[in-house]
């Protein structure tokens, strides 16, 4: 599984990617983690307002940091 989380390093960012690395610690996921910081990388996704989730190259959360809980349901919606 590969996540990648899609910003310019801003601190809503930065939160995305630890709630992220914690639910695939947490869950013993076998997964990649990316941080996509280019904002010409970030265009070609479609994404205007990050931070940004992607999931196997699927954007599946926009604008907000979510909770873990939230992230497990977006895994399992997988």
């Amino acid at each position: 599984m590969k996540f990648e989380i899609l910003g310019t390093g801003c601190r809503k960012c930065k939160k995305l990617f630890a709630v992220v690395e914690k639910v695939v610690k947490d869950k013993g996921l076998d997964a990649e983690l990316i941080k996509v910081e280019d904002i010409n990388d970030i265009a070609e996704f479609g994404v205007m307002k990050t931070p940004a989730l992607a999931i196997d190259g699927e954007i599946v959360l926009v604008g907000k940091v979510p909770s873990a809980e939230e992230v497990v349901e977006l895994i399992e919606k997988r």
